[in-house]
């Protein structure tokens, strides 16, 4: 009996982390060749979208090495499917501060930041929608960026 509600417990606790934690509903990150991004390479990335109803939070994701020379990245983001027009909107994150500290995640000489691009953004159709993010720097190719991605997380 007290092995059954130790494992009752422990399915209980983790079902908890479980449902609280935040699962992304599309995650994928692309390598950026030789750590040298130039305009011409625009990853895409193509989501699926079987709900439109969902309501989600859309985030971009850039990696980095130490040796990157700015402060912070440009970007532009481009989205097209059903019932949307194609479009582009510029954004730029932070990646550093005024005192040159990194900012985000790092992992030894890389460095990882994430951009809330939509919040709580509603599809307006099922089906096939593409996002493809280009860089949008004065220098080409811009050197030291490592990877780029996308992550869309369903809101609960």
């Amino acid at each position: 009996m007290k092995n059954i509600s130790a494992l009752i417990l422990l399915l209980g606790a983790l079902f908890f982390v479980y449902a609280c934690g935040d699962r992304a509903y599309y995650e994928h990150n692309e390598s950026i060749a030789n750590h040298s991004w130039s305009y011409s390479d625009v990853p895409k990335f193509d989501v699926h979208v079987t709900d439109p109803s969902i309501r989600y939070d859309i985030w971009v994701n850039v990696r980095h090495t130490n040796a990157y020379r700015y402060a912070n990245l440009f970007f532009l983001l481009h989205e097209k499917g059903p019932a949307v027009k194609d479009t582009v909107h510029r954004y730029e994150i932070k990646l550093a501060e005024l005192d040159g500290r990194w900012t985000g995640s790092s992992a030894g000489s890389r460095y990882a930041n994430k951009l809330l691009v939509k919040e709580n953004y509603q599809f307006p159709d099922s089906g096939v929608y593409s996002f493809s993010i280009e860089q949008n720097m004065r220098e080409n190719p811009l050197r030291d960026m490592t990877d780029v991605g996308l992550t869309i997380v369903k809101k609960p």
